[in-house]
């Protein structure tokens, strides 16, 4: 195993081990169910901040609703077919000819720059 596949296993299973041990202490449960609540919500929130601007908004969005598949069963469903509608994608945009996927990739410059006009002119208002 490498050495940062090793580091990520080893950060799991500490974390896992605080985990066990929160939940075993009185009101530990719930308590750990809200501060992952608020915590991932939080995240998607700043996702959500972060979506106009140039940047990781959209994984940022994604780490949060990871971090609430750990404690809901309904954000894991939504996390897998997210998942599942990216690869899709990802297949249909590689299986099309060079010139729509140069559309595909203008069309998401469009959507950037316009983001960035948006977000500029937001500020100078």
């Amino acid at each position: 195993m490498t050495q940062p596949k090793a580091r990520l296993r080893a950060m799991a299973d500490h974390a896992r081990g605080v985990r066990s041990r929160v939940r075993a202490r009185r009101g530990g449960q719930l308590a750990w169910r809200i501060g992952v609540t608020v915590l991932g919500l939080a995240i998607i929130a700043l996702g959500i901040v972060l979506l106009p601007l140039p940047g990781p908004g959209w994984v940022i969005i994604f780490a949060g609703l990871g971090l609430l598949a750990t404690e809901y069963a309904w954000a894991a469903r939504l996390l897998r077919t997210v998942r599942e509608r990216v690869r899709q994608w990802s297949a249909w945009a590689r299986a099309q000819s060079l010139a729509v996927r140069v559309l595909l990739g203008l069309a998401g410059l469009v959507v950037v720059a316009g983001a960035l006009g948006l977000a500029w002119w937001i500020s100078v208002a």
